[in-house]
């Protein structure tokens, strides 16, 4: 059980890592991920919804609200990072139930927790920015009624969604910033003039960069942009997927082992979470 106590401690170090340099966190999909990326020195993680979706055999957005706090639930107590939450659009239809459900998440022990403004709806993906300025609000509101330690991220969709305007997206990161947002992010941008644009307008407020893809810009040329934090969304997943596949199509269609070429060792896994579950079990 972790104290309340370790909770606050987690939160602050979370939130102290906002305030200046740059930083990974990268995006375990399972416990057995999260105890791995811990023991690479990261200093805090983040959930993916669509690595914690296909682990469930669903299609990114299709976990309830209910299933994505036990994942919630799961992922902090796997770790003694601090945990970043991807809750999507706080799983309600309102603001009202936007403010519930982020209640809800903050009592699993995340440190922050991210709004989008996507509707799910292929004919209108983004919400007008006043209904998403009102359940950012919504969002901040009930932090502060939590003890306000947990950061909130407000999330403009637009080159996620199909609708790749950088206008906009800035306009909304910026009505989100105002509306209490403590970290801003819009996935999906990829060039420095897109990132710079970004840092620049909501300045002094940190922005977080999604890297799911193959790019030379390295985490240097990123810190120098100005960005905070750099996140993988589900790209590890992806990764982990992407190797699985290929090795069980081989099988299936011509009969060939060779995919378990640069697999990790058994050993190594059963040494390595061997030594973590005797440090969790001494830490109870």
């Amino acid at each position: 059980m972790i104290s309340p106590q370790d909770l606050s401690a987690r939160r602050r170090a979370f939130r102290l890592l906002h305030e200046s340099g740059c930083f990974v966190i990268p995006n375990p999909w399972d416990t057995g991920s999260a105890r791995y990326l811990q023991r690479l020195a990261f200093k805090a993680l983040a959930t993916t919804s669509s690595g914690a979706a296909w682990r469930h055999a669903k299609a990114d957005g299709q976990l309830s609200l209910d299933e994505t706090l036990v994942h919630l639930r799961e992922m902090v107590a796997a770790t003694e990072l601090p945990v970043n939450a991807d809750f999507e659009s706080g799983f309600a239809a309102d603001a009202a139930g936007v403010a519930r459900n982020v209640r809800l998440a903050v009592d699993t022990g995340v440190a922050g927790l991210s709004i989008e403004d996507s509707t799910g709806d292929a004919g209108e993906p983004l919400r007008d920015i006043a209904s998403a300025v009102e359940r950012v609000r919504a969002a901040r509101a009930a932090i502060d009624e939590s003890g306000g330690e947990t950061l909130l991220i407000g999330r403009a969709e637009n080159f996620i969604v199909g609708r790749p305007d950088l206008h906009d997206a800035i306009r909304r990161l910026q009505a989100y910033a105002e509306a209490g947002a403590d970290c801003l992010y819009a996935p999906g941008i990829k060039t420095r003039d897109q990132i710079a644009a970004v840092v620049s307008a909501v300045a002094p407020k940190p922005v977080n960069l999604l890297i799911g893809f193959v790019t030379d810009l390295t985490l240097r040329d990123i810190e120098a942009l100005g960005v905070r934090r750099v996140s993988v969304g589900g790209a590890l997943a992806r990764t982990a997927w992407g190797g699985f596949m290929r090795a069980a199509q081989a099988i299936a269609a011509e009969g060939k082992f060779d995919g378990f070429a640069g697999a990790a060792a058994g050993a190594e896994l059963n040494s390595m979470f061997r030594v973590d579950q005797a440090m969790t079990g001494a830490g109870q």
